[in-house]
Formats: C-alpha cells, sequence, structure tokens
C-alpha cells in the first residue's frame, strides 16, 4: 500500500506501508456499494481520459472510475473526485522497454508476457520494444493502493469488477476498420433477385418520389427501379412510406437508398426482412439500372487503377513529395492521427482551430467548461470541443525528442514513448453520432463535414458566445419574375462562398484538347497513357461567373398566383469576418461515376469581394406581392383538413416539439403545424420546406383574431401571455436544464415569456449562484448552461469590408470526394505549414492553386 506523496511522485513519498487481508477488505467496505461489474452496454473507458489525451503510456497514467467506467488523467482525477465523490480508480501504467539484444544484435526471443492487458494506439513496434502492463486500485481521497491481482484480499466483487474492466472491449469498437460495417447479415434475397428488363435508367441527380413530390430520402426499388420515399423518421429525413407501400403491392423485396452509393457499398433495406442488409452482387444490380460501382472500385488510396499514372502528380504536388520537410513541433503544430478515412475530419478541425476566436470560446474557457461539464463528459459537445482545442494549441503532444532524455532512457533501458500526434477517436464519436455518414469509415466531404460542424457549434452555445458567428453571412437573393418583371428580395444566412469551376475559360484550351485526344487514342489502343494535362482557371473567371444570373424554372410568382420562370441573382448582404470558399469541383457523370474537374485557379493571397455588396430594391423596380404559395395536402389528407384555422390553444404541441428536435426554429414549427391544421408533424413538414427560405420563416405566429403577433416563447407553446405568467411549459424545459423554478419564472417574466432571452437573463444574473442546490445542479448540467455575462441583442453577423487575407486551405487528393485524402496547409507566424494526419512540417511548396475550400481572415479597413 501506498500513500500519496509515493504515487505522484511528490516530495516525501515513501514506500508506503503493507495491510493484512483483513484491513484490505475493512478498508473497501464504505465504498462496496459504488463498485459496479461493467453491463452489456456500458462503455469502458481504459485507453484515454475524457479531459485530456492522458493515456496508460503517459508519465502519470489513467484512472478508470469503478463506477462510471469513465477515464481520466492525474490532472484530472481529482476534479471527477471533488464532483462525483466516487473514490475508488483503477490506475493503469503501461511500461515500455528496448528489447535486449542478442549477441547478433538481434532481438531475443520474445518472453510471453501475461502483464499486457491494454489495446492501445501505440506507434512502437512491437518487434523493437516490449510492454509490461501494470493496474491497481487507488482509494481517494488519501490515495491507497491496491496492487492487482490480488485474488486472496480483494471481496469477490471487486476482483469480477477489476477482471471485467480489464478485459472491457473498446468503446470504439464500432468506427474500428472492418468491425462493423460487416455485421449487417446478407439478404437472402440478393443472389436470386428478379430485375425487370424495363429499360429504366436512373440519372445521377435530380430524383423525386415517383408517389409524391419528395426529394429527399428516397430509395431505388432494385426489382423495378421505382425511386419512392422512404418512411418518416424525426433525424431531417422526411417520407410519405411509399417504398414500403410499393413493396406492399408488388413484393418487390430490396431497395437501396440514393445517395449513399459509393465505391464501397450503399444502404441496402430488405422489406421483407425488415432490417438493413448487405447485397454482394449489389455492383450488379445497379449496373442494371446504369449506375456503375464497377468503375468506382478504389484502390488503398481511394484512386482507380488506371488513375494513378494520371493522378499521381498531384498526390506528390500537395503532399510536397520529394522535398525534405523540416517537423514543426510545440503549441499549435500537433497533428491528428489517421483514425481509417478520417483525415476530412483532421483537416476541418485543424483549420478551425487556427482561428482566434474558436481559441478563446474553448480553450480559453477551458476550466469552466472542464468543471461544469456534465457527469459523462464524453457525451458533451463543448467538452470534446475543449479537449481537441487544448490538445491541438498546448503543445504537450508535440514535443521534439530531446538528446539527453534518449540517453537517459538508454542507460535505463525504459523507453518514454515520444507523443507522435493526438487520436481524435472520442471527438469523431461523440460529432458522428446518429449520422450515417460520418459515423462510418468511409471517406466523406470535407464542407459537408464543416457545415455539420457549424450545426453542432450552434446548437451547443456556451452561454451567449457562438464563435460560428465568425463564418455567418447574409446573401441577398434576388429573383426577377421573366413575365411580370417585378422582383422579390429575399435574404437567407449561409456559413460559406460556393465557387463554381469556369471551365470554359481554361487559358489552356488547346493543350487540354490534344491531351484528350492523345489519351482516347492510348486508351482505344491500350498503350500508355499521356502525362496528365491539368487546366489552368482564372480565378477572376470563377468569381464572374458566381455572380452571374441563374436561370429559375419552378420559381413562385405571387403576381401570377403560379409558378413561373425567373432569373436569380445573389449578393452579400454581409460580409463574415471569415470568409470560406469552397470550389465546385465534384461532379457525377451520366453513368453514375464521380468525375472530378482536374484543375488549377490561381487563389489570390488578397481578395477583394466588395463588389458583390447586395444593393437592395433598385429605383424602377417594381417588387412582387408578399403571397404566399398555397399549402399542397396530400390527397389521402385532404379529408381531414379543417374548413378554418384553428385555435391557437390547440396546437399540436407533440408535433411542434418534434419538428423543434430536427433543428429547425420553434417559432417556425409552431406556424407549420399551425398552418397544416394538426395535420401532424410529416404534413408540417412539408410545409417548413416550402417555406424555409422566407424572410420571416423564423418570426413569432401571427394569429388571426388574437390581437397580432404572440410572444416569442408564448408561442412556441401555445399561451397567449395577456398575464405574463409563463406557460409551464416553458418553465419545464428551464427547470429541466438544472436551473430554479423561480428563476425561470422570473426571467420569463422579465423577457415575456421569450425563451432564448429567459436563458440569456438568467446568464447575465449570476447572484442564483449563491444557492448551493443551483450549482449541484449546474455542475450536472450540459455546457450550454455556464454562466457568462450575456451580450445585448443584435443582428448575429459580424459584418465589415470585403477585404480578406487567405490563411489556410484544405486540398483533396483523389477522384471523388468519396475517396482519397485531405490534407491542411495553414499559415502560422509568418510561414505556411502542413498538416497531413499526425505528420506537421513547415511547407516549402504550399499548392494553393490545388485547393478545395480556403479560408479567408477580415483584413480590418
Amino acid at each position: 500500500m501506498q500513500r500519496r506523496g509515493a504515487l505522484f511522485g511528490m516530495p516525501g513519498g515513501s514506500g508506503g506501508r503493507k495491510m493484512a487481508a483483513g484491513d484490505i477488505g475493512e478498508l473497501l467496505v464504505p465504498h462496496m456499494p459504488t463498485i459496479r461489474v461493467p453491463r452489456s452496454g456500458d462503455r469502458v473507458y481504459k485507453n484515454e481520459c475524457a479531459f485530456s489525451y492522458d493515456s496508460p503510456n503517459s508519465e502519470g497514467g489513467l484512472y478508470v472510475c469503478m463506477n462510471t467506467f469513465l477515464a481520466f488523467g492525474r490532472e484530472h482525477v481529482e476534479r471527477h473526485f471533488r464532483k462525483t465523490g466516487q473514490s475508488v480508480y483503477m490506475h493503469l501504467k503501461r511500461h515500455v522497454r528496448e528489447k535486449v539484444r542478442g549477441a547478433s544484435g538481434g532481438a531475443l526471443p520474445k518472453r510471453r508476457n501475461s502483464k499486457i492487458f491494454l489495446d492501445t494506439d501505440d506507434d512502437l513496434n512491437s518487434d523493437d520494444y516490449e510492454y509490461e502492463d501494470e493496474a491497481k486500485l487507488v482509494i481517494f481521497p488519501d490515495h491507497y493502493e491496491i496492487a492487482l491481482p490480488n485474488i486472496e484480499e480483494l471481496p469477490a466483487l471487486v476482483t469480477i469488477a477489476c477482471d471485467a474492466v480489464l478485459s472491457s472491449k473498446s468503446p470504439y469498437r464500432k468506427q474500428d476498420p472492418d468491425t462493423w460495417e460487416n455485421e449487417l447479415p446478407v439478404s437472402k434475397y440478393a443472389n436470386n433477385l428478379t430485375q425487370l428488363d424495363n429499360g429504366v435508367r436512373i440519372p445521377p441527380s435530380g430524383w423525386k418520389c415517383a408517389r409524391c413530390d419528395l426529394r429527399e430520402n428516397l430509395w431505388l426499388n432494385l426489382t423495378d427501379g421505382s425511386v419512392l420515399c422512404g418512411k418518416w423518421f424525426f433525424d431531417s429525413s422526411g417520407g410519405n412510406g411509399h417504398a414500403l407501400e410499393h413493396y406492399r403491392d408488388m413484393g418487390y423485396p430490396l431497395a437501396v437508398k440514393l445517395g449513399t452509393i459509393t465505391p464501397d457499398g450503399a444502404d441496402v433495406y430488405s422489406f421483407q426482412e425488415e432490417e438493413p442488409v448487405l447485397d454482394p452482387h449489389l455492383a450488379k444490380h445497379l449496373a442494371h439500372f446504369g449506375i456503375d460501382m464497377l468503375h468506382m472500385h478504389g484502390t488503398e488510396n481511394g484512386l482507380q487503377d488506371n488513375d494513378i499514372k494520371l493522378r499521381v502528380s498531384e498526390w506528390e504536388v500537395i503532399q510536397e513529395s520529394g522535398t525534405k520537410l523540416k517537423p514543426m513541433y510545440g503549441p499549435g503544430y500537433t497533428g491528428l492521427k489517421n483514425l481509417g478515412n478520417s483525415c476530412y475530419l483532421s483537416s476541418v478541425m485543424q483549420a478551425i482551430f487556427s482561428i482566434p476566436e474558436f481559441q478563446r470560446a474553448y480553450v480559453g474557457n477551458l476550466p469552466r467548461i472542464f468543471d461544469y461539464s456534465p457527469l459523462d463528459p464524453t457525451q458533451d459537445f463543448n467538452t470534446q470541443m475543449t479537449k481537441l482545442g487544448h490538445g491541438l494549441l498546448s503543445g504537450q503532444y508535440s514535443k521534439p525528442p530531446v538528446k539527453s532524455e534518449l540517453i537517459e532512457q538508454v542507460m535505463k533501458e525504459e523507453h518514454k514513448p515520444q507523443q507522435n500526434g493526438i487520436s481524435p477517436r472520442m471527438f469523431k464519436a461523440f460529432v458522428s453520432k446518429s449520422h450515417p455518414e460520418f459515423s462510418s469509415n468511409r471517406q466523406q466531404d470535407a464542407q459537408e463535414f464543416f457545415l455539420h460542424l457549424v450545426n453542432l457549434v450552434e446548437r451547443n452555445r456556451i452561454g451567449s458566445e457562438n464563435p460560428s458567428d465568425v463564418f455567418r453571412f447574409l446573401v441577398e437573393e434576388r429573383i426577377q419574375c421573366c413575365q411580370t418583371r417585378k422582383v422579390r428580395y429575399t435574404e437567407r444566412v449561409d456559413y460559406l462562398m460556393q465557387l463554381p469551376v469556369a471551365m470554359e475559360a481554361a487559358t489552356n484550351k488547346d493543350e487540354l484538347i490534344a491531351y484528350e485526344l492523345t489519351r482516347r487514342e492510348a486508351e482505344a489502343n491500350r498503350r500508355p497513357l499521356p502525362e496528365l494535362v491539368r487546366a489552368k482557371i482564372p480565378f477572376s473567371a470563377c468569381l464572374q461567373a458566381f455572380s452571374e444570373p441563374e436561370n429559375v424554372d419552378d420559381f413562385w410568382s405571387s403576381a401570377l398566383q403560379a409558378k413561373s420562370a425567373g432569373v436569380k441573382t445573389s449578393r452579400f448582404a454581409s460580409f463574415p469576418e471569415y470568409l470560406v470558399v469552397q470550389i465546385k469541383k465534384f461532379t457525377f457523370g451520366l453513368d453514375w461515376v464521380p468525375k472530378k474537374f482536374d484543375v488549377s485557379i490561381d487563389m489570390p493571397d488578397l481578395l477583394d469581394i466588395n463588389h458583390l455588396r447586395a444593393r437592395g430594391l433598385q429605383p424602377g423596380e417594381e417588387e412582387l406581392p408578399d403571397i404566399s404559395p398555397p399549402i399542397v395536402i396530400p390527397d389521402d389528407s385532404k379529408d381531414r383538413l379543417m374548413n378554418q384555422l384553428i385555435d391557437p390553444s390547440d396546437i399540436d404541441e407533440s408535433s411542434v416539439m418534434q419538428l423543434a428536435e430536427m433543428g429547425f426554429p420553434l417559432e417556425a414549427c409552431r406556424k407549420a403545424v399551425y398552418f397544416t391544421g394538426n395535420m401532424g408533424a410529416e404534413v408540417a413538414f412539408n410545409w417548413i420546406i416550402v417555406h424555409m427560405e422566407e424572410p420571416d420563416f423564423a418570426e413569432p405566429l401571427t394569429m388571426p383574431g388574437y390581437g397580432g403577433a404572440a410572444s416569442a416563447g408564448a408561442s412556441v407553446f401555445g399561451a397567449s401571455g395577456l398575464d405574463n405568467q409563463p406557460p409551464e411549459e416553458i418553465v419545464a424545459i428551464i427547470t429541466s436544464m438544472g436551473f430554479q423554478r423561480n428563476q425561470a419564472i422570473q426571467a420569463l417574466r422579465a423577457t415575456n415569456n421569450n425563451l432564448e432571452r429567459a436563458l440569456d437573463w438568467i446568464f447575465s444574473h449570476p447572484e442564483f449562484e449563491e444557492d448551493s442546490d443551483f450549482v449541484i445542479e449546474m455542475e450536472n448540467n450540459a455546457n450550454a448552461n455556464i454562466i457568462s455575462e450575456a451580450k445585448p441583442e443584435g443582428p448575429r453577423v459580424k459584418d465589415g469590408s470585403g477585404t480578406y487575407e487567405l490563411f489556410a486551405f484544405i486540398s483533396h487528393m483523389g477522384t471523388s470526394t468519396m475517396s482519397g485524402h485531405y490534407i491542411c496547409h495553414i499559415k502560422k507566424e509568418g510561414r505556411w505549414v502542413i498538416y497531413n494526419d499526425h505528420k506537421v512540417c513547415a511547407s516549402e511548396r504550399p499548392p494553393k492553386d490545388l485547393g478545395y475550400m480556403y479560408f479567408y481572415r477580415r483584413i480590418p479597413s
């Protein structure tokens, strides 16, 4: 047994004193009710701290709580003990030593080591090093140690619990390669599936349900090629169940979800077996309808076999191969290990945490965020963002090897492994949770992940602070009706600028034509392919293409009360503080093979888009009347539509909340349910899709005959708010966040029952912190409840000059966003740095012309 000084290497630490078996049992008796045996479904974290990237390899080892099975490094275990009162932890430490060499210089035969029970992400070659894992129980607050195994002295329950923790599997099993993709059963209908020879060919885009107007959650029946919508889900994917109805009518069992088809497979569902399945003949079944997956099959690097020679230059140029790059260490120069096609996430997060606003919001608030984290910090977005940001920026996990340390390690025959980047497993597991694509091991689109991350930041604000506002800007859309010549101006929020590739403006057209003719001749005669010729596109041409008018075929002309053709132009109604530019390099061919425009664009270091500032309604322009299009109700629901608007107090609040949980504004959800006559969330969802781009989409519901607009909070929950008595539903939501009831009522009364403003009011009145009960509830709540000073209300855009400077860009190598590799370049301390997964080096030739996403910061005027 040892005391605290010995465990933490503190002065005065001694070897401790031994205790008899009876003493150990007596010591554990008070803590026995808190020691649990992991059950099926429990996540046991024994490789990574919840707040840092400490592991059993770290100098202080790792502490696993024997009640929650969360793990903590030496710097954070005390926080968990103080917050929860849990006293018993299992301390895990891995010792790494270089193997003893024989006379011939080779390693001696391996010795069987029974003390290896940890499955860590070691970068060391197991043929050169040997491991010894050490486990012991530690009892807080006195830090008593009990060595393991200790069957004779420990109570049976404790021994069973310890064995279960040590033998537990990784909580990230579903993320690990080759462990979850094969869990799906092979459909019994796949081998002998009947496919009708009806001439159906499926285009690569523009799909629509054959029985309704839905354009998402669509499924292709693999027997007759019908495209129909799926079931209704409350994860933003709506449907009317027409694919299931078609199966019941025809009996065709298998369908594949459009939009999920990749070179590695797709989402296939068996209606007969009532579960997702694998179709080993999917490529053949899709080819029947003109979808070619065989050409999409990639090599290990995601390249087509016949494209390796063509695109090898892209890989070499972007990765700066052939150049001796100097490794970079220290704060801000920490790499991220690749978990298997996770480079899209790594590249985006490196760029995000190079922005000061994100650094301040998370790393700058680290003590408060960690102190107010929920009891399970692995399931809290702000905690995991802060953990990742600190891991990247602290320099703690990016230290260069020191010669004196290496000599000392050799003398002691003990190896202290240098941290070679950090593993974002815990972060990826949380941010990709419930997302069908990001939770897989398939390659993803970095632009889509960027928007997904912004959405998570928006939904998990730290008090009134929202770092994603630096990307937020307003777009003014002007649509002119081709028949009446009248115009309509609307504004919408966006977070990135999508720049089209102006292929027609290539400056080397003759060279491209000659290359294409030579390539076709070489393929026809089976000769070696010619060296790749890349199209050179002026940036000015792409910017001009962005600002050109766009034809709109299904524009609702309120003057005609019918759909009409229109012409749409888009301008910046505000300029963001940080401008993200995406080059639209990717498209699909008619054969469904993803194609990438192989282009070089001379992206400028200094960007001026002030000429794209919106001008608003111009003299001589006549606005279209503000009349909304009629609500389209499915035929089978028309007989349920009421002849008059419902009483606002009768609005179906369950439908409102179902829609709100999908991420839509509460006011919009209430209006959707109201104007569709309480016909359910499915019909209301269709209303939202039709109206979501209208300028008053999220404005409070104006109820005819009820005295104008209801207050924001009241309109959500069906209370008129005339007496300013807060509705119980809103009070319940605030109290469920951990606040006191009297505090919730006072805040709602002060803000006219506006839920969002009431929360800001609570944050700006921290005197309630003095109540101990409130503090306890706060500690059990999410980080959104961190008390901070509220900022004055105002527009959530940071408008200013449209002049920018390039500071980062993300490049993609490969034929499509579903394969290949991503790399990030960031300008730090006056020089460019390349972030290639865990490798961080000074860049010698940053390939700014081959980027996919560009990050610009505003130049102060």
